[in-house]
């Protein structure tokens, strides 16, 4: 039967003998047995192994659930000090665009560090959600999904129009030298570049680019796409690389580039030596020996694809049996599992102190773990074994910590292993003597590294500067970067300093720049240009003048004033009055779907606020302020209110006819707004009082809003705004007491909800309108919380929106997402770029955020779970053993950077959009019906559709006993229930029925 696994209600409780359900765990089962001490073989498999790799749906899930602090303390635990609350504010909002900006503006190598960056160490070690039961926020994860978004967009960065005036020679003549392009010189490179200096090279040794980031961290934890990405974006500026070139006596040196002309110098060849002393310096390759300098960029040029185009063999490094690395750091842990990808089927990392003072961080460690290598600790070398001239194993002291803190070799216990490889992952140096050379005339200090000033990252010598390893500061890849985005300002400095010209006490680097920042999304409204369509709505965020003058500091493009009236008609409120919604569930925190106030108008007085648009107005002259009045159905009091904020110098006003609480008990608002005559009446009132433009503010509270705008319209009101909030008691508690509850008596009345609760009701009001009054403007409000929900309102004929609920959730400066997120959205339709919807990107076939590379797995009917996830495994083990880099090298593509290929939408071309798409039901074509259809490749078997279709729809869904796949039959009826409960993003599609759709009208009657 269909319903055979549909849920019941139990009637008694379950038994099922112990020894049953342990072996039925395990056709279950999707985390690692732990009674097993093996995993699927992993040669040649350099596929995405991050805990941290998130997919759209896991992203969105992970941003909406941070708290975006006040003063984050995780951006202060950031070395290069990102603006952790707003990226991820911007990816909860699917603004991805504005979160790679706010990355990438403070990191040009966002996407590497979202990758691999210890944030355990870092910015989630700083998470105020530490504190609650769920933990903290995935940061890496976010920012890794971000950026790898704006990467697929193939949008070029550019050098920001605002370069400092005056200063063009300088930028023009000015010769700045790198050395090494790793990631401390081409963060320098970048933010020099933003700068405006023009005259910019990277010298680099290797025939690749990217330093460590491409020769020592391995694929599947940084792909070198990414590196070559982050690479090209630096010479999107202008930046050169010539590759070849090395810091030694017999190429490039110092002094050879002062003579040269080169008015400063960038030092980041990091630390190339590797550490090998004591037993291991007679050792060779031959013999079964590595440093990790050796080993992890053989293991990069066999399996990064594109990296080089170097002579030598692309083979991986052969290893077997057991293999031994020694060393606690992120780099021994790459070497371990980096190790096990070239065939050696045990490996064993031994360090010389515990668990609990490892250098390596979780991220590293758990990834080793999960792939079964051993960890040894408290041991230290004595000697190698060596038999018939190759390893065969390695003995050891172990290691104590006396009173003192200090650590020994006890002498009297030793071990030993077997082995057959053993890789030494021990730190490395600058021992050279050609490079030390050729560093001249820089003083070293006593550990044999160049003197550095550690704040400015300036040398014994004012012309040069170092970052990264060499710096002997920097032991991350985004502390090197910060090394070079330090060092930059400090060049900069120098430069302009040299030439006579003093810069900013304070560092002001540009920002991160492309072809989106240059979209123009102002818009005009009755005579009045809007420099952009945000604006606060008539409630809470515009309480008081100085949060208005706020808000315009932050970049909102327009404000209406808190709703004032005539003294006579002073308000106080009361309390409590403004309170979460239910309508999300059980959610607490910001991100709230919704609101419910019973607030009445501003307790200050007109003068009061005609005052503060007078002094806003001359602050802000290209803003636009609008006064929000309300009076009685009283033509004196409406003339005379009018005619105040006219002469105070508002732009437009606006009507409150549609306060649900409280004034219109009062005579006012809802009481106002509900009759179409008082409404068609009171605008033929202030039409006759003021020359400036105003709008009606309507209710949704009415049988037919339609009614009350073609009132407005009839009144000769310039507009109207839709629509004010929806009247509703929001919750009682289980004493049956409501809340909020005003007194002793716990009374309460009707309030306005507010919010992304009231988003159809407010788009259907705004759209309707606009079908009935063409071109008739529209300012809407209600729900707005994104530029994605803005441009839907755009897309229903409001060519502006006001905004409150969003900023309770936050505060003023989510202005910088809309902005960007509209700039991206409208730049994103002329690129054309096929299956993306607004800013996200076709969603690939993937499981766990992972995508699944290997086709022989498709369509086979394999769960990932129990011995199905097995069988998976083992295919794509198989799968991997037969590719080789040069398979993986044929299907390279380069970058093509995306170029309009139409007219970028303003927004007057956005306004109504949709319209013509919106009609009544009878307009609607039920011969063109569609079908669910599953990828189980993405499917995690929770059986919702299954579910939803069993007890609200058609059962048209089988669901499988034993594989929990899901199969939608012919008798689907494209309701899309089953989609829209769907926990994955695109598992379910709805595509076009290829059969006719004969309804099952169950009884018929035949007639005669």
């Amino acid at each position: 039967s269909i319903l055979a696994l549909n849920p019941k209600i139990k009637t008694h409780a379950n038994l099922v003998p112990s020894a049953e359900t342990k072996e039925n765990k395990k056709k279950w089962k999707r985390n690692g047995d732990k009674k097993c001490g093996s995993c699927p073989p992993l040669y040649n498999n350099f596929d995405d192994v991050k805990h941290t790799t998130l997919s759209e749906r896991g992203a969105l899930r992970e941003a909406n659930r941070c708290l975006k602090c006040a003063d984050a303390p995780c951006q202060k635990s950031c070395p290069t000090q990102l603006d952790v609350k707003s990226f991820i504010g911007q990816i909860a909002t699917k603004n991805y665009y504005g979160a790679a900006k706010a990355i990438f503006s403070d990191n040009p190598l966002g996407l590497t560090c979202g990758m691999i960056c210890p944030t355990s160490d870092l910015c989630v070690g700083s998470c105020n959600l530490y504190a609650a039961e769920e933990g903290p926020i995935n940061i890496g994860g976010l920012q890794h999904f971000a950026t790898d978004i704006f990467m697929k967009m193939n949008i070029p960065q550019i050098r920001p129009p605002c370069s400092e005036p005056g200063l063009e020679n300088v930028f023009k003549t000015s010769k700045v030298a790198l050395l090494g392009c790793g990631p401390a010189s081409v963060s320098c490179g970048t933010f020099l570049a933003r700068l405006g200096y023009e005259n910019i090279v990277i010298y680099e040794k290797q025939e690749y680019i990217g330093g460590l980031s491409t020769s020592e961290i391995p694929q599947y934890r940084l792909p070198i796409d990414v590196v070559h990405f982050e690479i090209d974006m630096m010479k999107d500026l202008g930046v050169q690389v010539e590759n070849g070139r090395e810091l030694s006596t017999k190429d490039v040196t110092l002094n050879g580039l002062k003579n040269e002309g080169y008015d400063a110098v960038f030092v980041g060849i990091g630390l190339p030596d590797p550490k090998k002393s004591g037993p291991f310096k007679s050792l060779t390759e031959d013999m079964g020996f590595y440093t990790s300098k050796d080993f992890l960029p053989k293991v990069s040029i066999a399996s990064k694809p594109g990296m080089c185009k170097c002579s030598t063999q692309k083979a991986l490094p052969q290893l077997s049996g057991n293999v031994i690395v020694l060393g606690a750091g992120d780099t021994a842990f790459d070497c371990a599992t980096s190790a096990l990808r070239c065939g050696a089927n045990r490996v064993f990392v031994v360090f010389r102190k515990g668990f609990t003072n490892i250098r390596a961080v979780p991220e590293e460690m758990d990834l080793a773990k999960d792939e079964k290598c051993e960890f040894l600790p408290f041991l230290s070398p004595k000697e190698v074994c060596i038999k018939n001239n190759k390893i065969s194993g390695m003995e050891f002291f172990r290691t104590e910590q006396d009173e003192t803190g200090e650590w020994i070799e006890d002498q009297d216990q030793t071990c030993r292993l077997k082995a057959n490889y053993i890789i030494s992952a021990f730190g490395s140096g600058l021992h050279d003597s050609e490079v030390k050379e050729a560093l001249e005339p820089l003083v070293f200090n006593k550990y044999g590294l160049p003197k550095v000033n550690e704040k400015t990252m300036e040398t014994s010598e004012d012309w040069v500067f170092i970052g990264g390893d060499i710096a002997g500061v920097a032991e991350t890849t985004v502390e090197a970067v910060n090394d070079g985005k330090t060092a930059a300002w400090s060049i900069h400095k120098y430069l302009q300093g040299k030439q006579g010209f003093k810069v900013a006490p304070t560092p002001q680097l540009p920002r991160f720049y492309t072809p989106i920042d240059l979209v123009d999304i102002s818009v005009e409204v009755c005579g009045m240009k809007f420099p952009n369509p945000f604006g606060l709505a008539s409630a809470t965020p515009c309480t008081s003048s100085p949060m208005i003058r706020r808000a315009f500091e932050a970049g909102w493009g327009f404000a209406v004033t808190k709703t004032f009236s005539l003294d006579k008609d002073l308000v106080t409120n009361v309390s409590p009055r403004i309170i979460r919604g239910t309508t999300s569930g059980h959610v607490f925190g910001p991100g709230q779907g919704a609101f419910l106030n019973i607030e009445l108008i501003s307790e200050k007085t007109a003068a009061y606020w005609c005052q503060s648009v007078t002094e806003l107005k001359a602050d802000f002259p290209d803003k636009i302020v609008i006064a929000s009045i309300m009076c009685t159905y009283n033509m004196k009091d409406w003339t005379e209110l009018a005619q105040m904020a006219e002469k105070s110098g508002a732009d437009a006003l606006e009507l409150n006819l549609s306060c649900p609480h409280g004034m219109g008990e009062r005579g006012m608002g809802l009481a106002c707004g509900q009759d179409p005559d008082l409404v068609r009446n009171i605008c033929r009132w202030v039409r006759a009082a003021v020359k400036i433009p105003f709008f009606a503010k309507l209710t949704p509270n009415v049988t037919n809003i339609v009614e009350i705008a073609k009132a407005a319209y009839e009144g000769k009101a310039d507009g109207v705004t839709a629509t004010n909030t929806l009247s509703g008691l929001m919750g009682l508690r289980a004493d049956g007491t409501p809340w909020p509850g005003v007194g002793d008596e716990k009374r309460t009345t009707y309030g306005g909800v507010s919010g992304n609760a009231i988003r159809p009701v407010a788009l259907r009001a705004v759209s309707a309108i606009s079908r009935e009054l063409p071109g008739y403007p529209v300012l809407a409000t209600g729900g707005i919380d994104s530029a994605e929900s803005a441009l839907q309102f755009i897309h229903c004929g409001a060519p502006v929106v006001q905004i409150c609920s969003a900023v309770q959730n936050q505060d003023f400066t989510v202005i910088e997402d809309y902005i960007t997120g509209l700039k991206a959205l409208l730049y994103l339709q002329s690129l054309g770029l096929k299956g993306w919807e607004g800013q996200s990107p076709p969603t690939p076939r993937h499981q766990k955020g992972k995508a699944v590379t290997v086709d022989a797995v498709m369509d086979k009917k394999l769960p990932s779970f129990g011995n199905y996830l097995k069988e998976r495994e083992h295919i794509i083990s198989e799968e991997k053993r037969r590719v080789t880099i040069e398979d993986l090298e044929n299907k390279l593509t380069s970058r093509e950077v995306s170029q309009p290929i139409s007219t970028i939408p303003t927004i007057q071309d956005a306004v109504g959009k949709s319209l013509s798409m919106i009609g009544t039901y009878n307009q609607l074509n039920n011969r063109k019906q569609v079908v669910a259809v599953i990828d189980e490749e993405m499917c995690i078997n929770c059986g919702k559709c299954y579910m939803t279709c069993n007890d609200s729809g058609y059962q048209a869904i089988e669901f499988d006993a034993e594989t929990h796949l899901p199969h939608v039959s012919t008798d689907c009826t494209g309701c899309t229930l089953c989609l829209s409960v769907c926990p994955i993003v695109d598992c379910i599609q709805m595509i076009p029925r290829q059969t006719e759709y004969i309804p099952k009208r169950g009884i018929v009657t035949i007639t005669t």
